[in-house]
């Protein structure tokens, strides 16, 4: 008897939503950094463990829409719920419920949604602290379970997964048993290029860019040659994002390069070229044009 469930994975930015979707299926399928807003769109980890499949949609945080971007990102986190069975709402040990929970719980709750709440970070906090976050918790929703973990070193989280497994109704796998995201391997390879302009770059110069992958081809040596363009918003963004002698960029594509080698035991010959293209967050044919 095969089950399958769909989990919509949501929260405020920064709760680690990414680092638990990674955790569980076993591959970095989602990129993660410490800077909130990380995710853009709806990312799908797949585990299937025996008879059982779990599909999580990994969301953008949810957050007050400043750009027709991040509209578009607040609007995939809506458009998900509906297509889920379930709900994941991640929160943090030290932060009561806030606007941003508030209106989840109210997006549950319109739906008749099932929701466990997952307090993330555990680990990095006394239990007394959760106490009181549990009891706000439980007064907000009627999840099914408050669970605390921490995604970062696997606490808690094999206990969530049989919880997710033992509700998953009685279905047939959507993807194959060996799958981990439905995400291509071009778009992975963007994806890491992009990780380490947010890991490495401060201020609003990492929210300020995109990466396209312009070509993504296997040559008869099964060498993989990767053609990427970083966009920004600002020609002195382009400068920050080459850096001095082209060390930065240098950095970044040598650290992505070596994740995407990984992913695909392969060797990766990887090119970069960097233009600006001014407020393409609020662009619509450009956000199209990128992917979102």
């Amino acid at each position: 008897m095969q089950k399958t469930g769909i989990i919509l994975i949501a929260g405020r930015p920064n709760t680690g939503k990414s680092t638990l979707l990674n955790r569980i299926v076993g591959s970095r399928v989602a990129i993660v950094s410490p800077k909130p807003q990380t995710t853009r769109s709806r990312i799908v980890g797949v585990t299937t463990r025996g008879e059982t499949q779990l599909v999580f949609l990994d969301t953008p945080g949810l957050h007050k829409a400043q750009s027709k971007l991040a509209d578009r990102m607040v609007k995939t986190i809506m458009d998900s719920a509906a297509s889920a069975d379930m709900a994941l709402l991640l929160c943090e040990p030290d932060k009561l419920p806030g606007p941003p929970e508030k209106i989840l719980a109210e997006r549950f709750r319109a739906a008749g949604m099932r929701a466990i709440c997952v307090i993330n970070k555990a680990d990095a906090v006394q239990k007394s602290v959760l106490l009181p976050t549990i009891a706000a918790y439980s007064a907000l929703y009627d999840f099914e379970e408050i669970i605390p973990i921490s995604a970062r070193t696997g606490d808690g989280v094999e206990e969530l997964i049989a919880m997710l497994e033992a509700r998953a109704p009685e279905a047939e796998h959507i993807y194959e048993d060996d799958d981990m995201t439905d995400q291509s391997e071009r778009t992975l390879a963007a994806e890491y290029l992009r990780e380490q302009f947010l890991r490495h770059l401060d201020r609003e110069v990492p929210h300020g860019i995109a990466v396209v992958t312009e070509r993504f081809e296997e040559r008869e040596d099964g060498v993989i040659e990767v053609d990427l363009t970083v966009y920004c918003e600002k020609r002195t963004h382009k400068g920050i994002i080459i850096g001095s002698h082209g060390e930065t960029l240098k950095a970044a594509g040598a650290n992505a390069r070596r994740n995407l080698e990984e992913l695909l035991g392969a060797q990766v010959y990887m090119q970069i070229w960097v233009r600006v293209k001014e407020d393409w967050r609020n662009n619509d044919y450009l956000l199209a044009s990128f992917g979102f």
